[in-house]
């Protein structure tokens, strides 16, 4: 089949996540034919850094050997079973007891196994119900979340999403579900000093807890890094006040960390760069480098405690997919787990990352339409704004981001453009020297677009 026959079919046939069906039939998407390490090729043989590792999952690259080698034996030996009552496998015994010793620090006591991100946001809002129940407090049934928080797209996800895009098409959603405004410090109506913010965005947090009534919330759910709503990164004084808050209204702290989970920050686990100990993660994308689909819900031990001494049955957990803790899947995670360990890859992501954002942050400076850059480890966004002294964010109607990722795939870079914003979110086995190239074409990309060249 040629190239101009696969992107009319492609036109015909496929639906596309977070997109509009005509728009896709009139500006049509890239088709992506082959990966290596952290390079992609197109079907037309154009070869690109990729610099959004797929989509924040691909952390070891696109052709790690143990991780294939382990999927491929898997098949040989046991293409899938289910874990539902009564039956398991041996893959998922091994990978959930390998997270348990991972998390330790956590005091991770259990994993539920998952497809993905969404379904691992689903696991985490329905056990923290429960848990409330089985202590005798049926009233606490509300969640409390971020605006420009993601979470999914379940309805669970999708309610407590702090972004209107995701939700309004779909509305009504679950009850019980609020917003409070996030600690970001290029967008804020309060202070320019983080550590001021930190606080006054906490005190929002107690403020509602206490305004809805502290009997009444389950949990409060949150990226200790927002990824697609911006790469926004809190002050480092946010996290601990969060833990304080919760801890003293006996209210559950959800960490979705299917973007920040196994080193994409520069730590293994986001909620280690405050110091901050959850009491649910939400897992996915990195736990098996994207290679086969999986998600997974953390449990720690003072929840996994409390439906372990339940004799009434009340506990039993309703919840689980057919393909949860599927054993290809389970194995691709096994083989990644030991690639993140054996390559040092959060260490690599912070080295890296460092150098990444020093370089990039010099955009500000130099582009008319750069009003931020910010990131930490191997995520980084770029927000183009109309106003730098406004800071008024790019319309969604302009052509400006597209041109620039335009120019930056022309000359050899994939980047993902969301509303204003510009995100990396590369593998996290790239180089310095690749890490340079990116750079490099970038900061041509935002002068040829300022000059008017492309």
């Amino acid at each position: 089949m040629n190239n101009d026959q696969l992107k009319a079919d492609n036109a015909q046939y496929l639906w596309h996540p977070m997109a509009h069906p005509g728009a896709m039939k009139k500006s049509r998407p890239d088709i992506i034919a082959k990966g290596e390490g952290c390079w992609i090729w197109d079907v037309d043989g154009h070869k690109m850094l990729d610099g959004v590792g797929g989509l924040w999952a691909c952390n070891l690259g696109h052709s790690n050997r143990p991780v294939r080698d382990a999927i491929v034996a898997q098949m040989d030996e046991l293409p899938f079973y289910n874990v539902f009552r009564g039956t398991t496998h041996v893959r998922a015994i091994e990978l959930s007891k390998r997270l348990v010793q991972m998390m330790q620090p956590e005091d991770v006591a259990t994993v539920m196994f998952s497809n993905g991100g969404s379904d691992a946001v689903e696991g985490a809002l329905k056990v923290a119900r429960q848990y409330h129940k089985l202590k005798g407090q049926a009233d606490r049934f509300k969640f409390i979340s971020l605006r420009q928080g993601y979470h999914g797209v379940h309805f669970g996800g999708m309610s407590v999403n702090g972004n209107s895009n995701f939700r309004r098409a779909y509305e009504p959603l679950l009850p019980g579900c609020f917003h409070i405004d996030t600690p970001w410090t290029y967008h804020n109506p309060y202070t320019d000093d983080p550590i001021r913010l930190g606080e006054i965005c906490a005190e929002l947090l107690e403020r509602e807890i206490v305004f809805q009534g502290p009997d009444t919330v389950a949990a409060f759910i949150a990226e200790p890094v927002q990824g697609a709503g911006g790469v926004i990164v809190p002050p480092p004084n946010y996290w601990p006040l969060v833990r304080q808050i919760c801890d003293k209204y006996g209210v559950l702290l959800i960490a979705d960390e299917v973007v920040t989970g196994f080193g994409r920050s520069g730590e293994l686990f986001g909620t280690r760069l405050w110091g901050v100990n959850a009491d649910m993660w939400c897992l996915a994308k990195g736990i098996s480098s994207g290679y086969i689909p999986l998600g997974a819900t953390a449990i720690n031990r003072r929840i996994a405690d409390v439906f372990d001494a339940d004799t009434t049955g009340t506990a039993s957990v309703s919840h689980g997919y057919t393909y949860s803790a599927h054993p290809i899947a389970a194995a691709a995670a096994l083989a990644t787990l030991d690639q993140i360990e054996a390559l040092d890859i959060p260490g690599n992501a912070a080295r890296v990352g460092a150098h990444l954002q020093t370089r990039l942050r010099q955009l500000v400076d130099s582009c008319s339409f750069v009003g931020d850059v910010r990131g930490v480890g191997l995520m980084l966004g770029i927000e183009m704004v109309s106003d730098k002294a406004k800071r008024t964010p790019m319309a969604r109607t302009s052509d400006i981001p597209a041109r620039v990722a335009k120019a930056a795939y022309q000359a050899g870079l994939m980047v993902r453009i969301s509303g204003p914003n510009l995100i990396l979110s590369p593998p996290l086995v790239i180089t310095r020297e690749e890490v340079d190239f990116m750079c490099d074409v970038l900061e041509g990309a935002f002068a040829a677009v300022q000059e008017g060249r492309a």
